[in-house]
């Protein structure tokens, strides 16, 4: 038995590596400045790095690929997006309600049902109708960052970390079963499929109709939902919403995802048993090794040997 892969990293490319860890330095301050083989690097209290590229050119966000946005957990929702208001460089985005309206933070409209963060046009009216309130505690938000980065805050959490990584796929449930399989991925609780799924059934269409708030003004599709976990950072995922297949992360904002295994020689042995996409072969990574694989909606994920 091979020791299950923690998350590592994320791994962004930037204009300008320095400035974008000052960012995010100033929305988490409990995060840090840091270098990670030869790469700068910001170090969230999780253990967790967001490793930066310099690149000449602002790196591209589309065609969109499989890595839609990263976020963190903070202690207090409110009082974040209160912080957040006097930093001129902190794009807040607005959430667009359903109604022609729209918010911060989505504990300011109507909460999801069903397990779904959000409601549909007449899950909206029925809400009305039945005089459900908004909780006006916890609940997400959205800002622009630096390179175009859309990243998420969430409260209210016991402490300040780096919390998940949101995917778009062709196929959530068939993209949950593939990280099972092949990276020995968990399932956070409440996002295992109703039915247990299978190769040949995984593949579910996507629900007809958009939900609310959204960044989107249409809204967003929202079902099927499924996730996968590495310690304590979560894949959470929806299908693609447009029509367009998804394109490689490589080179894109989003360059890539990283998890680290003890025994790198083992788990590349395994993957070539399994029949997965290899990326690039084992290469040296400053003080150790690493190999690129591609998951099962074009992402690229680097497994870094960590002793």
């Amino acid at each position: 038995m091979l020791a299950a892969p923690r998350f590592h990293h994320l791994h962004l490319n930037s204009v300008d590596p320095d400035a974008a860890i000052d960012f995010y330095r100033r929305l988490f301050p409990t995060s840090v400045t840091t270098r990670w083989a030869g790469r700068p690097a910001l170090g969230a209290p999780n253990d967790v790095l967001v490793v930066f590229d310099r690149v000449a050119a602002p790196p591209p966000t589309t065609p969109q690929t499989a890595i839609w946005h990263f976020g963190w957990h903070v202690p207090d929702t409110r009082r974040a997006l209160e912080a957040y208001q006097g930093q001129a460089a902190a794009a807040l985005l607005p959430l667009y309600t359903g109604d022609g309206g729209s918010v911060l933070i989505s504990s300011e409209t109507w909460p999801g049902t069903g397990g779904v963060l959000g409601r549909t046009k007449a899950q909206i009216a029925e809400a009305k109708a039945s005089g459900v309130q908004p909780t006006r505690s916890g609940g997400f938000g959205y800002m622009r960052g630096p390179d175009d980065a859309l990243v998420e805050y969430a409260g209210n959490h016991p402490a300040e970390r780096f919390n998940h990584v949101h995917f778009f796929h062709e196929d959530p449930f068939c993209a949950q079963l593939w990280y099972q399989r092949h990276l020995d991925a968990t399932v956070p609780a409440g996002r295992a499929p109703r039915e247990p799924v299978t190769e040949t059934t995984c593949p579910v269409p996507r629900g007809a109709d958009r939900t609310f708030p959204a960044l989107d003004r249409d809204g967003m599709f929202r079902t099927p939902v499924a996730a996968v976990a590495f310690g304590d950072v979560a894949f959470p995922s929806y299908m693609r919403q447009g029509d367009q297949a998804l394109v490689s992360t490589r080179g894109h904002l989003y360059d890539h995802i990283g998890l680290g295994v003890d025994d790198l020689d083992a788990w590349v042995a395994k993957l070539r048993g399994d029949g997965v996409t290899f990326l690039e072969e084992p290469y040296r990574l400053d003080d150790t090794r690493a190999v690129m694989i591609e998951g099962p909606s074009r992402e690229a994920i680097e497994l870094v040997e960590v002793r």
